[in-house]
């Protein structure tokens, strides 16, 4: 089982970037594909981005060429870089480990998903 704890979310205004972490503890999460996730008030959660084992990256429409992946598996951290950011952007942000990075965000998380407890990044238009 794993253990994720997000941070780096704030108070930004539209067009500023951010950079949230997700520091994993426990086994074998080098092993899992991992993603990152939101939810805005009133909303569902979506998925917003995705990393595989091989680094193979996918994205929701909404933020590809503004929103960066990636992994370091030595320091057991994954990174979501967001730059352009937008006010439809504030939500509550999740890490999630054990998830499938298919073409549609909608089928990458699962029953055997493992969740942070999420950093709230809040964009002021």
């Amino acid at each position: 089982q794993v253990q994720l704890t997000e941070s780096g979310g704030g108070l930004v205004q539209a067009g500023g970037s951010l950079k949230l972490s997700c520091a994993i503890s426990g086994n074998p999460w080098s092993s899992y594909a991992m993603g990152w996730f939101r939810q805005a008030p009133g909303k569902e959660r979506e998925g917003v981005s995705c990393i595989n084992m091989a680094g193979t990256t996918k994205h929701t429409d909404s933020v590809k060429g503004r929103f960066t992946i990636s992994r370091d598996n030595a320091k057991s951290t994954v990174y979501l870089q967001m730059n352009s950011l937008k006010a439809e952007d504030t939500a509550a942000y999740y890490c999630a480990a054990n998830v499938e990075c298919f073409d549609s965000p909608d089928t990458w998380s699962s029953r055997d998903t493992s969740w942070g407890r999420g950093t709230w990044v809040t964009v002021s238009s």
